[in-house]
């Protein structure tokens, strides 16, 4: 049996809802067992970035912020969505001046991740950033941030203890310090 073959079937779709951020939609399929079954798809209407700024001393910033969806307070690198049809990198870089004022003059790609590949098709990118210069934040009107100046190997040692449990700063500051260390 090919394993890259794509061994499902798409009969019909249906938009079940849609508004500025998401699609859902459900999509009627023949299972891989070849039984009629069903497939409920979140496709996002943004990328996912994921930015770890790091400066000369070795410090990082992390955002602290009360995530609806979770019902709970999360620690995570800044991050947020950028516009499919905008640059990727300039998104990021937007991204991190908004949430934290910094400015970074090199920026390195560390980075690409499905964010949940069972339900969405969600593609997240991570950057380094570095070289940075301190500036003015600006908040989107639905965020209440908290930001945080601490030594990159403490945010490690937050993922080591679960205290900072968002997939895409997990994956990017593991990955980062890997990248770091040599």
């Amino acid at each position: 049996m090919n394993e890259k073959r794509n061994p499902w079937k798409k009969l019909t779709t249906e938009t079940v809802y849609d508004n500025p951020w998401i699609n859902v939609r459900e999509d009627q399929v023949i299972t891989p067992a070849g039984k009629e079954g069903i497939y409920g798809v979140v496709s996002f209407k943004n990328y996912a970035l994921g930015i770890i700024p790091v400066d000369q001393d070795g410090n990082t910033w992390l955002v602290g912020q009360y995530r609806y969806t979770l019902d709970a307070y999360s620690w995570e690198i800044p991050m947020g969505g950028g516009l499919m049809e905008n640059g990727i990198l300039e998104s990021a870089q937007r991204e991190l001046q908004e949430e934290t004022g910094l400015i970074a003059s090199h920026w390195t790609e560390i980075m690409k991740i499905h964010t949940s590949n069972s339900v969405t098709d969600e593609v997240g990118f991570v950057y380094l950033a570095q070289g940075l210069t301190q500036g003015l934040t600006d908040f989107d009107e639905t965020e209440v941030l908290q930001i945080q100046k601490l030594p990159f190997n403490k945010a490690i040692q937050m993922v080591m203890n679960g205290q900072i449990t968002d997939a895409i700063s997990v994956a990017g500051l593991l990955k980062a310090n890997l990248l770091l260390q040599k």
